[in-house]
């Protein structure tokens, strides 16, 4: 398991042990974590915390280089609002835990420059499922479904 997916799930296993969404999400900076997070829409009642906005939010303001020599590590495909802020900052680089519960706007993305991996990981896979199964009401909220 390459080490920062695992500290993204890691994130991941957190926000759900705290009563949220398992989404987690790391920004990597020539190999080095600089900044980590988890989704917190429900722990902080906040419309904009997703893991990726979270992982961004705890890295701080960084200058704009920074951005572009980093990767960011997510557990799930990233939504229109968290790829519109890799976009804003130039991250050339996402790696996606697994996109089949969600099917974020990877190609989107892709048309935009970003390289986009994803690794079909069966523990994201589990997370999410089993979430989205004991939780469909908060899911459907949180990706902004009636």
């Amino acid at each position: 398991m390459d080490p920062f997916m695992q500290a993204a799930i890691d994130e991941a296993s957190t926000g759900l042990a705290e009563g949220g969404v398992p989404i987690g999400s790391v920004l990597v900076h020539r190999g080095e974590i600089i900044g980590r997070g988890h989704n917190r829409r429900q722990q902080q009642s906040s419309a904009i915390l997703h893991g990726e906005m979270d992982a961004l939010e705890n890295a701080g303001r960084l200058p704009a280089s920074v951005y572009r020599e980093s990767v960011l590590y997510t557990t799930l495909s990233p939504c229109c609002m968290c790829s519109g802020a890799i976009l804003l900052y130039g991250i050339p680089k996402v790696v996606v835990g697994e996109n089949r519960t969600f099917q974020g706007e990877e190609a989107h993305l892709r048309d935009r420059g970003v390289e986009v991996e994803v690794l079909d990981d069966e523990t994201c896979q589990k997370l999410m499922t089993t979430f989205i199964e004991a939780h469909p009401e908060i899911w459907n909220e949180d990706i902004g479904e009636p």
